[in-house]
């Protein structure tokens, strides 16, 4: 699933590499920026009524209520005695186009996992995501060959899960069926929010992989490679519902999108140009990537997006001591920045 995005600009806007990083108004904005120019102003519902309201918000609500149904997640049945029931509730976001404008109301209901019970309403619940060295690794790769980096986006990936727990959920607020509010609706499928959900996504989707032929790495779970005498090489990097592939051969690469949007709902975002913060621009010479939209996130969370940028952020000559009249330091807010910088740095 992809958060919203600064503008990059286009291969054919390239003059050169350093052009990139270049602090060009008109061509690197944040999305706050771009809303404050626009006078766009995003309003997300903090409760079912609020967003009943709202015609578009209905509509979210049916579409999702139809992508559950859809696939099977659930049937419903008589309240069980014996076993306990989860409540649902409705979860409202804005989704924004690159340029900041908006591009759909998304509503997910979500199951309130607080309440489940180890032993009872779930077991397993680990899942392995991609290494940030595995990505910046598989970045190098296609510098290296000359290979393109693609990327694809699941549709609601968890709702595919398969559950082994027997789960039950209320009916959601809004959508009672008619003469059967008492019934509940048994789980075929995993819901967000459900604490094997993430896991359950995840043997799915490798056991796709091992049927389609790919070779899962050893030491990177999320890893798979598929190899042929002919047509080359693929390899597939898998974080949650964003699934990240290159190789050798275009026709190969185009059977895999092909297959996978045949098996699953998918949304083809085409060249990678950004994850897990990082921002890639890729063209035919090279492929850079850039922090630029975390650094801004960061100096705006911190109160300095306003600061004059230094060549060395310290007073000349300042002698440092324990008492220097100032109030003591946010521990907290200081533990914050260390962090984010580490993450930064680290990327």
């Amino acid at each position: 699933m992809q958060e919203e995005e600064e503008i990059v600009p286009q291969d054919e806007e390239i003059l050169d590499r350093s052009q990139v990083f270049d602090h060009t108004p008109h061509k690197w904005r944040s999305i706050s920026d771009i809303m404050a120019r626009c006078n766009i102003c995003i309003v997300e519902p903090d409760s079912f009524e609020e967003a009943d309201l709202d015609e578009s918000w209905r509509h979210a609500m049916k579409a999702e209520l139809e992508m559950i149904e859809k696939n099977n997640t659930w049937e419903l049945v008589d309240r069980p005695f014996d076993k306990p029931v989860i409540g649902v509730k409705w979860v409202y976001k804005v989704k924004l186009n690159l340029d900041g404008t908006v591009q759909k109301n998304k509503a997910r209901l979500v199951a309130k996992g607080y309440s489940q019970k180890p032993g009872i309403d779930y077991n397993e619940t680990f899942a392995p995501v991609a290494r940030l060295d595995t990505i910046i690794t598989l970045i190098a790769l296609d510098a290296q060959k000359e290979w393109s980096l693609y990327q694809l986006d699941v549709k609601s990936a968890f709702l595919n899960g398969i559950l082994k727990e027997e789960v039950y959920v209320e009916q959601p607020q809004g959508y009672d069926q008619k003469n059967k509010e008492t019934k509940v609706y048994k789980l075929n499928k995993a819901l967000y929010g459900l604490k094997q959900a993430p896991r359950a996504w995840y043997d799915e989707i490798d056991a796709y992989f091992n049927n389609a032929g790919f070779k899962k790495s050893s030491s990177e779970a999320t890893l798979y490679v598929k190899t042929n005498d002919t047509a080359g090489i693929i390899i597939v990097s898998l974080y949650v519902d964003d699934i990240i592939y290159t190789g050798s051969c275009p026709k190969l690469l185009e059977e895999f999108k092909k297959d996978m949007m045949q098996h699953y709902e998918m949304t083809d975002l085409g060249l990678l140009h950004h994850f897990l913060g990082m921002g890639v621009v890729q063209t035919d010479r090279y492929i850079s990537i850039h922090q630029k939209k975390y650094a801004m996130k960061l100096l705006e969370k911190f109160g300095m997006k306003d600061c004059k940028s230094v060549a060395i952020p310290l007073v000349v000559n300042e002698k440092l001591c324990k008492e220097d009249g100032n109030e003591a330091a946010n521990e907290s807010e200081f533990r914050q920045i260390v962090g984010s910088l580490l993450y930064l740095t680290a990327t």
